[in-house]
């Protein structure tokens, strides 16, 4: 079954208190581009959140959201720098002391100076609890995405089964028509040409060369042949279950320009009206491809 590129997906997940939240959006593009926008905990894992998408899907620009919601803390994030205290208090009783004052040094003086207080680094066994959370989140919210896409491409299967049902019809109407006008368009010719040819001055060695040379030109077998087998082709395709947008759009480029063909070498009204159908199919087979993982 094929798979559209447009989907949504959410997965929530918890460990050890630290609660991951990840939403996905995807629409169209040519390539599988993802933008990330990652809580500060887990930044500098955004090359792997990347590589794990990546691995789930071959196509689309996908947006990815991460919150993590951590628990709530048993300590204070800071601590106090004994070491810069005590080395600010020393510098600060020296320039009392040259000053020639007499007040004491308060806390006050002391908290002008930012790195008194240090970060509380937290543990590495905590970094990992916020990423293995965020992990089981993505892969939740990788496979909603991959439903909701699947179900899109359900819908996006078979309005192109539809259209090369349309086109097909018409080919097979192509198909029948195309022998019944060489033939008479050959015999139409023939009839003009009969008095001509009464006073011996015309060749009709030459002329029936050139006739068949005409009705040559008016055959268009071989690009029914083509088209045929790219019909056959595209349907394969999308009954694979792979990525298969690319391939597709490739067969409709090729289905298109066989179609063209056709109608250069139609010179019959009715034939001219079924080109027209299947140019109109073609043409709401190849946006619907554009949807096409």
């Amino acid at each position: 079954m094929i798979a559209s590129m447009t989907g949504f997906g959410r997965g929530e997940a918890q460990k050890h208190g630290y609660v991951a939240t990840v939403e996905l959006r995807s629409v169209n593009s040519r390539y599988c581009e993802i933008s990330p926008r990652t809580a500060k905990s887990i930044s500098d894992k955004e090359g792997d959140l990347q590589r794990i998408i990546k691995e789930e899907f071959s196509r689309g620009r996908i947006s990815v959201s991460v919150q993590i919601e951590e628990p709530a803390a048993q300590t204070a994030p800071l601590r106090v720098n004994v070491t810069a205290v005590k080395n600010y208090t020393a510098l600060l009783e020296e320039v009392r002391a040259a000053a020639g004052l007499e007040d004491p040094i308060r806390l006050e003086q002391l908290l002008r100076y930012p790195d008194i207080m240090e970060s509380v680094e937290k543990p590495v066994d905590e970094e990992n609890h916020a990423w293995n959370a965020t992990v089981e989140a993505l892969a939740l919210a990788c496979k909603a995405m991959r439903a909701m896409r699947l179900q899109e491409g359900d819908a996006l299967r078979r309005e192109l089964v539809d259209r090369l049902d349309g086109t097909e019809t018409k080919l097979r109407e192509v198909e029948r028509l195309a022998p019944l006008r060489v033939t008479s368009t050959k015999e139409r010719l023939q009839q003009r040409l009969s008095e001509v040819l009464e006073d011996g001055r015309i060749d009709a060695d030459r002329l029936e060369f050139e006739m068949s040379m005409l009705a040559d030109k008016l055959d268009v077998r071989e690009e029914c042949v083509r088209l045929d087998s790219h019909l056959v082709l595209f349907r394969e395709a999308i009954s694979s279950g792979e990525a298969v947008g690319r391939k597709l759009n490739f067969l409709a480029q090729e289905m298109n320009r066989e179609v063209n063909t056709i109608g250069s070498k139609s010179n019959d009204a009715e034939m001219s009206h079924l080109v027209v159908g299947m140019k109109e199919e073609l043409e709401k087979i190849r946006e619907q491809v554009e949807n096409v993982e």
